[in-house]
């Protein structure tokens, strides 16, 4: 949706073999005076110095034919990791979450670089997101102006960041260098953060190609970049609590716990002849949830609001997230644990919604 970047004039490139390399492309636009001869050393040069990587051949180009800067580097996706089914689901996850989330903005995000690099999308995310408003112009269309416009967004963005105290993986001329990891680095934060109703795939991980320019030679290396671990990894990144140490360091006092929790719920399910054992597996579909809130604030919530026997996981969604806007109607705070977390028998996400039901419920009779 975002219009391209505005360039500088070039010269008029010139046509390149059919196996042009990569790095031959990142090494800049040569002059229409450069001889064929010339091209063809350059591009078999780049070749060799991306298909080995563990000893990677200076590519010699004068810097004024270059489009990097001197220390300046550019990362790319290699082509197989791109085609990995792990990281084309990621990609597509976060694809149809920013939609869902600017449905109402009537934007429609359809390549994350080319409409996510100008800052007009992260703008209008971080504002639905965050409830808030940025001071920056709506429209920008010189490099400035969006380069200003992103600063101004990732600004916001780390301050909201900034108490997990986490190295940012991102910056403004990665973002506006339309480049892909650094995008993904910056929206997994951000659907963390913000707890995002959706289902990152665990473990995606990417080779990319690292070229840097040194002393008016390009040099490039191969690194891996992490962009997701496990659900649990991920969300311990941004808070941790007690049900964390409890979990890592008390394990023992865990029962504990647990029976306190299933004798406060049986305390008040029992009034409808329903009885926990496992908090783990009753609570998963979200009814046990909704008809919990409805006890502990004295009315009757409507069946047609929820499924009461689920059959999908998007029903059971459904039924705990209901649960939950219930839960932010009785003055309690938004939970931390993701509805998609307690249907999937995530013991301490559940454990964390209980305890605050607790918490504020306990002295009911």
């Amino acid at each position: 949706m975002s219009s391209a970047p505005l360039r500088s004039p070039a010269l008029r490139p010139l046509r390149m073999k059919k196996d042009e390399s990569l790095l031959g492309k990142l090494g800049g636009t040569l002059a229409r005076k450069k001889k064929a001869k010339e091209v063809s050393d350059l591009q078999e040069e780049g070749k060799n110095a991306i298909n080995l990587p563990m000893c990677p051949a200076p590519v010699e180009v004068h810097p004024e034919d270059s489009l990097l800067e001197e220390n300046e580097e550019r990362t790319v996706i290699d082509p197989t990791s791109r085609d990995d089914p792990r990281f084309k689901e990621l990609v597509k996850v976060l694809i149809d979450w920013i939609n869902d989330v600017l449905v109402e903005e009537r934007i429609i995000v359809k390549q994350l670089e080319e409409d996510l690099y100008d800052g007009q999308v992260l703008q209008k995310l971080l504002e639905k997101l965050a409830d808030c408003k940025l001071n920056v112009a709506e429209v920008t269309q010189s490099e400035i102006g969006q380069k200003q416009k992103l600063q101004t967004v990732l600004e916001a963005v780390q301050e909201l960041l900034r108490p997990h105290s986490r190295p940012l993986q991102w910056t403004v001329d990665s973002i506006h260098g339309k480049n892909l990891v650094a995008i993904l680095h910056l929206l997994v934060a951000l659907a963390m953060h913000f707890r995002a109703p959706i289902h990152l795939p665990e473990h995606v991980s990417v080779q990319v190609v690292v070229v840097r320019k040194r002393e008016g030679l390009l040099h490039s290396s191969h690194v891996t970049e992490e962009l997701t671990t496990t659900t649990e990894m991920m969300m311990g990144r941004f808070e941790r609590d007690a049900f964390d140490t409890l979990f890592d360091h008390a394990p023992d006092k865990l029962s504990v716990v647990k029976k306190s929790l299933i004798t406060f719920v049986n305390k008040h399910l029992n009034k409808l002849n329903l009885e926990v054992t496992e908090l783990e597996t009753q609570f998963a579909d979200g009814v046990y949830l909704v008809l919990l809130m409805g006890l502990l604030e004295d009315y009757f919530v409507p069946l047609h609001n929820f499924y009461l026997t689920p059959d999908s996981f998007d029903q059971k969604v459904h039924n705990v997230s209901f649960a939950f806007e219930l839960m932010l109607d009785g003055g309690l705070k938004k939970p931390k644990a993701r509805p998609e977390d307690v249907v999937n028998l995530d013991l301490k996400s559940t454990l964390r919604v209980l305890y605050n039901l607790f918490t504020k419920y306990k002295h009911l009779e």
